[in-house]
């Protein structure tokens, strides 16, 4: 990350769902792990839930975060392996205004580097929905961590040079 020191950081404010049907609070670790890195980054938690693998009740959820002016970034963890109650990746297809195709592929090649090629198992990805981003994890405590630390630390800290993502908010609404 190349920090440009004539730049200010801008926190944002972050919503975390965690997509389980055998999860809940005493147990959400990958959750606990997102919430603590968004925290330590400078960001605002402002929003966090745990949801059943059912792709109507994603929809919902984040539907109504992302009509909420008071969250800026979604960041689930869960639900985008390839069984069938595996259903994150579709939620996010029902609600995207557009794709983030290099999010899912960045995150494949650092995950390559810690589990191998177990890492095709995953389909984790990203979407701008109406103006608010939104990154689909899997739901190791290996995998968040790589996709904070390896690509969203980066990205959601508006001193990143040469770009990111938090410079771009302003005008994600535009058609």
């Amino acid at each position: 990350m190349a920090i440009d020191p004539e730049r200010t950081f801008k926190p944002i404010n972050i919503a975390i769902l965690t997509v389980s049907d055998t999860r809940g609070p005493e147990n959400d670790t990958s959750g606990d792990i997102l919430a603590e890195r968004v925290k330590a980054s400078g960001h605002r938690l402002v929003a966090r839930a745990i949801e059943k693998d059912d792709a109507d009740v994603l929809v919902n959820k984040l539907s109504n975060w992302i009509d909420d002016p008071a969250i800026d970034a979604i960041v689930t963890t869960g639900g985008t392996g390839l069984t069938g109650r595996d259903v994150t990746p579709e939620a996010l297809d029902r609600i995207k205004t557009r794709d983030i195709p290099g999010f899912g592929e960045l995150f494949r090649m650092i995950s390559y580097r810690t589990i191998g090629t177990s890492t095709v198992q995953s389909r984790a990805c990203a979407v701008v929905a109406r103006g608010t981003y939104v990154f689909a994890l899997p739901g190791s405590n290996g995998a968040v961590k790589d996709g904070w630390d390896g690509i969203l630390s980066e990205q959601l800290d508006s001193r990143n040079r040469p770009c990111n993502f938090v410079e771009l908010m302003p005008r994600l609404r535009e058609v």
